[in-house]
């Protein structure tokens, strides 16, 4: 039986983006965005803040792009992964994937701007470095 892990959201950046590259030379930029939930009874507006994670010419084009308060849809999928932190503690992160993000926030009032195909999902042979998480 397989699974389905997929994911669409639709929200903006909390945060500029944060790029760096590993030390197999992949580019790696992860940013945060702020998803609206729906409002509760009495009117009060929430969101979630949820970690997504590109690589190579897709996080290059987010890093280009992209900026605190801009819209962005994002397609990935969901992963949780385990790494110890600096004081030796095991934490946890979540965040998506992104296998593709598209720009929603107009570009210069004319248009809308759109990340070209991804190269790749996490790309083959990488490996997290636990002492330096993407995010």
């Amino acid at each position: 039986m397989s699974s389905i892990n997929h994911v669409v959201l639709i929200g903006r950046l909390a945060r500029d983006p944060e790029q760096r590259t590993t030390p197999t030379g992949t580019t790696v930029v992860n940013f945060t965005i702020a998803v609206d939930r729906r409002p509760r009874p009495d009117g009060t507006k929430e969101a979630d803040f949820v970690r997504i994670v590109t690589f190579n010419k897709t996080a290059e084009n987010c890093a280009t792009y992209l900026s605190k308060g801009k819209l962005a849809a994002v397609e990935g999928r969901l992963q949780v992964r385990t790494y110890q932190g600096q004081d030796g503690q095991n934490r946890t992160a979540t965040e998506i994937i992104a296998n593709a993000v598209q720009f929603l926030s107009p570009k210069n009032g004319n248009g809308y701007a759109e990340a070209p195909a991804p190269d790749a999902e996490v790309p083959p042979g990488f490996e997290w470095d636990e002492n330096n998480p993407p995010f």
